[in-house]
Order: structure tokens, then sequence, then C-alpha cells
């Protein structure tokens, strides 16, 4: 587990004190892929530097595994980071290194035996898909292979938390499937805590468990990834959403209809009920879907339609209600008489 309280970071530059990460708490679970998502700026990159001390905090507490970090020797903290891994956006691979000798630099720092290390990076590359690999520079490899790379060598030591700042956003969109695809192979396999830095929602939305909200550098709204997506409340959450589920209707189908336009939410398993079908033969109007997309989450559905009802006020009045109670998720968003 990982406890970060009160947590506050400050940078002293030429114009004045900055302000990096404002008295932030939160409690990542053990074993659980937790995101934290802002644009830049936010502070997210901040935090998760501190985490393992490579950014020192001005104050506050950083416990891990019932370890409060700030409060080590600097031995005892080079002792425990061995047990925190991390990957970067940028690789930060030796070029004058095969992969083999990347991966295997963190072994020789931890006074493991020739025989150990040629298992143990071997073990690596079988895991991270690189096996071919071992003896090409990184020149050779893609961006993808030099991730797999960062990995590979970001677990050497079985840390039991990988941090990840920012790894996928030099990647391409299939690249980054495959990376994140990846990462969640090693959460369920090995049990491994990950905290992930990202400002692209839809990382989030494919490998978290929970996640966290920067905005100039405090947290404004945490809690599961469902949870978040199906009823977001800060603004820039709001905007984070709507990132990934982009449910914009032209302006001309909000004046120019005959009828009410309502936007309805499935959550959970309502999502696969035929709640639209009922309706429909249930009351004498008719339905003209505008728009809609069932997407899943931590491989739970959340549907959401924008649909035209027409007919008389009174049946169309009465299927809203009827929408209302089952989904409990409605929205009125326009009318013509």
């Amino acid at each position: 587990m990982i406890e970060v309280k009160s947590l506050h970071k400050e940078y002293k530059t030429k114009k004045g004190t900055i302000t990096g990460v404002d008295h932030v708490s939160v409690t990542i679970e053990k074993g659980e892929i937790f995101g934290i998502v802002g644009y830049s700026g936010a502070g997210k990159s901040s935090l998760i530097r501190c985490l393992n001390l490579l950014e020192k905090p001005t104050s506050g507490e950083i416990i891990i595994d019932g370890v409060d970090l700030t409060k080590l020797s600097e031995k005892r903290l080079r002792e425990a980071r061995q047990k925190i891994g991390m990957i970067f956006q940028h690789f930060y691979l030796v070029s004058s290194k095969t992969v083999f000798e990347n991966i295997a630099f963190a072994l020789k720092a931890a006074k493991l035996s020739k025989p150990e290390i040629e298992e143990r990076v071997l073990e690596l590359l079988h895991m991270v898909g690189l096996s071919d690999k071992k003896d090409v520079y990184p020149s050779q490899l893609s961006g993808g292979q030099k991730q797999r790379v960062g990995i590979a060598r970001a677990l050497a030591n079985n840390p039991s938390v990988l941090l990840c700042d920012e790894a996928t956003s030099a990647l391409d969109p299939t690249t980054t499937k495959s990376i994140l695809q990846l990462l969640k192979k090693i959460n369920r396999e090995l049990g491994l805590t990950i905290v992930l830095i990202t400002h692209e929602m839809e990382v989030v939305k494919d490998i978290c468990h929970r996640v966290a909200v920067m905005q100039d550098g405090k947290i404004i709204e945490e809690g599961p990834v469902y949870d978040i997506f199906a009823n977001p409340q800060a603004e820039l959450t709001k905007q984070f959403i709507s990132s990934v589920l982009d449910f914009e209707v032209p302006e001309h189908l909000l004046t120019e209809t005959k009828g009410k336009i309502v936007k309805i939410q499935f959550q959970g398993s309502v999502a696969g009920e035929s709640v639209v079908s009922d309706a429909l033969q249930a009351f004498k109007v008719k339905g003209n879907i505008l728009h809609g997309k069932i997407e899943y989450i931590q491989s739970v559905p959340l549907g959401i339609f924008i649909m035209e009802l027409i007919g008389q006020p009174d049946e169309v009045e009465k299927t809203i209600r009827y929408l209302h109670e089952r989904t409990n998720e409605l929205e009125v968003m326009s009318y013509v008489s």
C-alpha cells in the first residue's frame, strides 16, 4: 500500500516560489493500477517523482508498505528504491550498451552474480517479448521495443511498486495499446502496484482501476474509474471524459427537431437490457437514435444514447418517466413544440 499524507512540494526560482504539489493526500491499494491524470503543469509528474524521492518533498509523508521514505537515511533509501521500479516517457536507455546490458545494469548494482544476472535478464526479456533482442542496441529498436526494455529494467529487482511517468506519450496508438496490455499482464501475474501518470483519459479507461484528477497541484476528484466516467463532478474531469466519450450533437438537431431530445446513460447490467425497445413498445412514441455507443471500462459496460422522442406530449412524458426510472440517468436536452 502507498499512503501519501499532506504531500507538499515547492520549487525556488528567481521569480519566487512555485508550488508543484499542494498538500496532496491519497491512498493507493496494494496490487491496483492507479492513474493520475492532468494537463501539463498540473503537478502529476512532481507527485510521482516524490513517491520514490527523486524529488524531495518540502513537507508531508510518503509511506510505502508501512515505511515512511521521508524519514530514511540515504543508505536505507537506496535500499527501499530497489523495490520501486520506474519507467519514463523517453526510455533513458544507454545507447552504447546492448539490451541485455541495459537490463543487467540494475542487477549489477544489487550485486548479483553473473549466472544470477543472466538468468534474471533472460527471464525478463521473455516476459516483455524481446527474447530475440538481447544483443541488439537501442538504436536498432522501435519506440515500443525501447519501452519494453525500460519495463524489463524497472522490473529487474522484483519491485513491489512500478511508477510510470507518461510511459506511452511518445508512442503511436497501436504501440500504446500493446504496452498497456503488457502492464496489465504484469499487474495481473505479479500483483504489482502500478502508479501511472498520463494526460490521456483513454489510457486511464483502458488500464486503471482508480484515478485521481490533478489541477494546480491539487487532486480535485478521485475514485474508481467506472464511477468517474459515469458521473464526473469537476469541470476538468468532464473535459477529460468528453475526450473519450464524444457525444457532441450538431446544433441544428437540437433546434430543428419535432420532439424532445434526451440523453440516456446505461450503467452496468442495465446497458445490456432492452430498455429503449421496451419503452417504445409500451408507449405511443417514435424514437430516433441520433448518437450512441457502449464503452467497456474494466469489462463493465457504460452506454450513452441520445435520441429524439416524437409523439403526443403526455405519451412523451410517460416515456421519459419510464426511461428515467429504468436508468436513473436521463437528461432532456431540447424540446420544440
